[in-house]
């Protein structure tokens, strides 16, 4: 990379000061995330004569902040490396500096705003529309979003179109999606909150024939719905799919759904249990139909759900048989303590061909799962967290993801944010 990441800072932060004389607000601050993983079994059971890995990842981001009178700005620069990618006597660094964020804003009034550029596009659970702020390299989107905003009522409309290069003749494009579109609506009713989307995402492919270029558009929408009262809260969110989208061949249907139920409630102010199910539809192997029965949780932040070790939706799982995640939740705060622990029972969602008798069927159970998590607050821009999960594999897990379930399938994690404001102005 020609122009290095001190360069690029510099560079920032003296365009930033220069425009300090009209600014209202101006806020600068940072963000250092080394985290350790020992992977044994993560995102799939342990191979035979393979062994566990270690390794130690690393997210450094600077964010600015501008604020003026109807004008609001973000800009966010990122690094992500992994210790040891890059020679200790380096004239350059491989990992480069990236855009996460870069946006601008403007308000017509109180009630509309319309904000363009790369942004993080993220409501309600995160489902379907999160920032997946565990990957060190985040998630967000360059797109056009408008909102408006009234008493206990909010609406926002987003759009995107997206190509490789600024060509001049049309190609292919399969870097990410070709086009987006959606509409998300929210709501209050005194303890119950209400949120509605619909997104449209096309798909970019080419006839394997004619060569034509042609998009996929499938749909996704549904509604969440967020209870709350006195020591109890819940959460249901629903959602289909219909449309069309690539799966061995373009142009597939899609039939698709997902409902997800969580309910927890507080015991004391330190002490809060739940429980919760999610369904995600899927396929069974004996299914002939050329038609997507699948759902997929396209945009969301997936580590968040069905269990941290990733067997599922964190870019894997996807066209198959589809998931039930029954789990419970126990939460302990004290202090600067946190403390969770959450089993998972996975079931599948549909049929599982036993490959030794292919006329029938394996049992639906895909195993349990058991997270460990702690986290303190060291300082109040230092936060340390970590995590301990085992895995107790099936014969259908198995079948599906490969691996031996005899043996020891966890996996650890211990991360270190550090976050200080480095500055701010307010005129």
């Amino acid at each position: 990379m020609k122009t290095s990441y001190i360069k690029k800072v510099s560079l920032s932060i003296f365009v930033l000061m220069g425009v300090t004389s009209f600014a209202q607000e101006i806020d600068v601050n940072l963000q250092m995330r080394p985290r350790y993983e020992y992977r044994n079994g993560f995102k799939g059971l342990m191979l035979d004569n393979e062994l566990p890995t270690s390794f130690i990842s690393q997210r450094t981001r600077l964010n600015f902040n501008f604020k003026q009178e109807k004008i609001s700005a973000k800009l966010t620069l990122q690094n992500v490396r992994t210790w040891g990618d890059v020679k200790t006597t380096a004239t350059n660094d491989k990992n480069g500096v990236m855009l996460f964020e870069a946006w601008g804003q403007y308000s017509f009034n109180d009630s509309w705003n319309a904000r363009l550029g790369r942004q993080v596009i993220s409501y309600d659970n995160q489902r379907i529309f999160g920032e997946i702020d565990w990957i060190q390299q985040g998630q967000s989107h360059d797109a056009l979003v408008v909102s408006y905003k009234k008493d206990k009522n909010q609406l926002d409309l987003g759009a995107a179109l997206n190509a490789d290069t600024e060509g001049l003749y049309r190609d292919l494009y399969v870097t990410n999606y070709k086009n987006m579109q959606y509409a998300w609506y929210h709501t209050n009713f005194n303890e119950l909150q209400m949120s509605l989307l619909a997104l449209n995402t096309g798909f970019q492919y080419e006839e394997p024939i004619t060569t034509d270029l042609k998009v996929d558009y499938m749909q996704t929408f549904g509604t969440f719905l967020k209870y709350k009262k006195n020591k109890l809260d819940a959460d249901l969110g629903i959602y289909a799919q219909t449309g069309k989208s690539r799966l061995a061949t373009n142009n597939t249907s899609v039939s698709a759904y997902n409902i997800g139920l969580n309910v927890n409630y507080a015991f004391t102010e330190k002490v809060k249990a739940g429980l919760g199910y999610e369904l995600l539809s899927g396929k069974d192997q004996t299914d002939t139909d050329d038609k997507i029965k699948s759902f997929n949780p396209i945009f969301g932040t997936n580590h968040a759900f069905n269990g941290l070790m990733d067997y599922f939706y964190v870019g894997n799982h996807k066209n198959t048989v589809g998931l039930q995640d029954f789990f419970l939740k126990f939460n302990y705060v004290s202090d600067k303590w946190k403390f969770s622990v959450t089993p998972h029972m996975f079931m599948t969602a549909a049929d599982v061909i036993d490959p030794s008798y292919i006329t029938r069927t394996m049992d639906s159970y895909l195993g349990t799962e058991i997270d460990l998590v702690a986290s303190y607050e060291l300082h109040k821009n230092i936060g340390i967290s970590a995590g301990y999960s085992q895995m107790f594999g099936s014969e259908t897990l198995e079948v599906l993801k490969a691996g031996n379930k005899g043996l020891d399938n966890n996996w650890v994690f211990v991360m270190i944010n550090i976050n200080p404001r480095i500055f701010n102005s307010s005129k």
